[in-house]
């Protein structure tokens, strides 16, 4: 495989690196920046999720129908998509320590809102801020990547940085939903409110955007030059991939986790609440093992990175499929390889922010990788709400109204892979222009059997 020069932006599924920090070797200082960032969007995750595992407390507490209740998380996912692009840019502009530490304020006020608010509305603005803070932090984290870690490196740390974000999930379902259920509302969402502003105080004194002398900020744009830029890095065929490749592979996912997968388990298909949380869990002991072994797959097979997308989004196909054509509840062990699947969605959606890394230059980074977790954000919202609405047709939370809730997902598996399929191509005859053709994927499976 060609190495893509210094002064060349790579534009298609080809590794490359063309930001190289001082060392190649990790320091212990690099790894301390990269841990405080993960804390902060670690606790990101635990504060998105926290309203999906107390769904049915919140429909309690507010009075509210499951489409009212899909409606919280529909404006924050709303809100988190609109503040992509302008993170992006903030990242590029501002630094990776700014956006975290302004982030996690954002998140802590939300959720101290959330626990003490005496009306709708007030519950309303907090997801709002929730969203807000949340939508930067993924790509403040990925921002300091480049910087800290050497380019050979980073495919893994990505997915790292994805999988260990999940813990978060693990926070909310298991001492979240705990302290919840113990001690009430408020105490609840004041402790997790508590927890990112500390951990934004941390970021302060810790983290930095890079070692002395490799970062410096994106030169100031007006509105028409950031529309342009933005425009730009959308038409490189790598950054649709990216797009289409984290839409198909992980809003199943996520809309499993941010709020109907645990009335889902417990409604439709009679676990109890400690059985649901389990197997939350289980989901995210899944993710940190399946992360690595996709990451190490990326870093070695770069030019077949869309395979891994289009896997998991089969697999995903797959298993729903011979859930959702069950007249009645799925045996346990189905509800387990279901959440396995999904739990590799999150890493396979990480694929899609390294193929925008190795398609655009050093200083679009922050944008192309918001353009790319825009793909399964909005299919996310899209799924959230059409369950939400068909879920309050069909008599709420019922094991029929979940089964055919769950159907719309198929349209957007359809769509992702299409588009994968075709920027692909597009993807792959830039490569050929440049002398970057993949071998035949039977030659090198045959080749590795003779060895």
């Amino acid at each position: 495989m060609a190495a893509a020069k210094a002064s060349v932006v790579p534009l298609t599924e080809e590794t490359a690196a063309t930001d190289r920090p001082p060392s190649t070797t990790p320091t212990r200082r690099a790894v301390l920046v990269w841990g405080v960032g993960m804390l902060g969007y670690i606790l990101a995750v635990m504060q998105r999720t926290t309203f999906g595992v107390a769904g049915l407390d919140a429909a309690d507490r507010f009075g509210i129908s499951p489409a009212a209740l899909s409606g919280f998380v529909f404006l924050q996912v709303a809100v988190y998509i609109t503040a992509q692009l302008p993170g992006g840019l903030l990242v590029d502009r501002w630094g990776a320590r700014t956006v975290l530490v302004l982030g996690g304020i954002t998140l802590a006020a939300g959720q101290l809102l959330l626990a003490f608010a005496p009306a709708l509305v007030f519950a309303v603005l907090a997801r709002v801020l929730v969203g807000a803070g949340d939508a930067v932090m993924f790509v403040a984290v990925l921002g300091l990547l480049p910087r800290w870690f050497a380019a050979r490196r980073v495919p893994v740390i990505t997915q790292l940085t994805g999988i260990f974000g999940q813990i978060g999930q693990i926070l909310s379902a298991v001492p979240f939903l705990a302290l919840l259920h113990a001690a009430g509302w408020i105490p609840a969402f004041a402790a997790a409110a508590a927890a990112s502003a500390l951990a934004a105080a941390v970021t302060l004194a810790v983290v930095r955007n890079g070692p002395r002398g490799t970062w410096s900020p994106s030169p100031s744009l007006s509105a028409r030059e950031v529309g342009g830029q933005m425009l730009d890095v959308w038409r490189r065929p790598g950054t649709r991939l990216g797009f289409f490749g984290h839409m198909g592979t992980q809003f199943s996912m996520m809309v499993f986790t941010l709020l109907w997968g645990v009335p889902y388990l417990v409604s439709a298909q009679g676990l109890s609440s400690g059985a649901a949380g389990r197997l939350v869990t289980l989901f995210v002991v899944c993710a940190i093992l399946i992360g690595p072994v996709i990451g190490v797959l990326t870093s070695r097979h770069p030019l077949r990175r869309s395979w891994l997308l289009l896997s998991i989004i089969a697999a995903n196909v797959t298993v729903w499929t011979a859930v959702l054509a069950r007249s009645g509840p799925a045996p346990h062990w189905l509800l387990v390889v279901l959440v396995v699947v999904l739990a590799a969605g999150g890493p396979g959606s990480v694929v899609g922010f390294d193929i925008a890394r190795t398609s655009n230059p050093s200083p679009n980074l922050g944008v192309a990788q918001s353009i790319v977790n825009l793909g399964g954000f909005l299919a996310s919202l899209l799924v959230l709400a059409t369950m939400g609405g068909v879920l309050d047709a069909l008599g709420g939370f019922t094991f029929e109204a979940f089964r055919m809730a769950w159907l719309v997902q198929y349209p957007l598996w359809l769509l992702a892979t299409v588009g994968v399929i075709v920027t692909r191509r597009k993807a792959r005859r830039l490569d050929a222009e440049r002398g970057v053709v993949p071998r035949p994927l039977r030659e090198v499976m045959a080749a590795r059997f003779r060895r």
